[in-house]
């Protein structure tokens, strides 16, 4: 059984991060989306709200679950849940650059490889941050987000 890992904090997901977990469910039997929370980043929503999100607008996936990550190595996280393959989606260039020295250092430490897919150019521009710093200047995102996100974020009050 090939079983693969999409990590990231997804807060809050959007359509690009549901494209390359939709694209990772065909490559592979099991594909494990692993909920992290970056400590460089304040988060609007709970890791236990980004599951619970995120375990929703990816329910009709093939093979596909919702775990927070919890504290730790990505690659450790990969053995620990037999995973071989990690599956990241990339942008652009920037993207690419940051990715390879965390992709070799996971090589490195388990032996876990990474696969790296072309997000689709309709969200080349979206990111979570951007996601959130439009919503909160009351821009419209219903064509960037999951609907499930869209209800929560309508719900959150923003201050200035």
């Amino acid at each position: 059984m090939r079983r693969a890992v999409c990590p990231g904090s997804f807060d809050p997901v959007h359509k690009g991060h549901i494209e390359i977990i939709a694209r990772a469910s065909n490559l592979f039997d099991e594909v494990i989306v692993a909920v992290s929370t970056n400590y460089n980043k304040k988060h609007l929503f709970s890791e236990e709200e980004r599951v619970n999100i995120l375990a929703e607008c990816v329910g009709g996936l093939r093979g596909v679950t919702v775990e927070p990550m919890g504290q730790g190595l990505l690659a450790e996280f990969c053995r620990d849940h037999g995973a071989e393959s990690i599956v990241k989606g990339l942008r652009s260039e920037a993207d690419y650059q940051y990715e390879v020295p965390m992709a070799t250092m996971n090589r490195h430490l388990t032996g876990v490889e990474t696969v790296f897919l072309q997000g689709d150019q309709t969200y080349a521009h979206v990111s979570s941050s951007l996601i959130k710093e439009v919503h909160k200047l009351g821009g419209d995102i219903s064509d960037f987000v999951p609907t499930a996100v869209l209800k929560r974020l309508e719900s959150q009050k923003f201050g200035s």
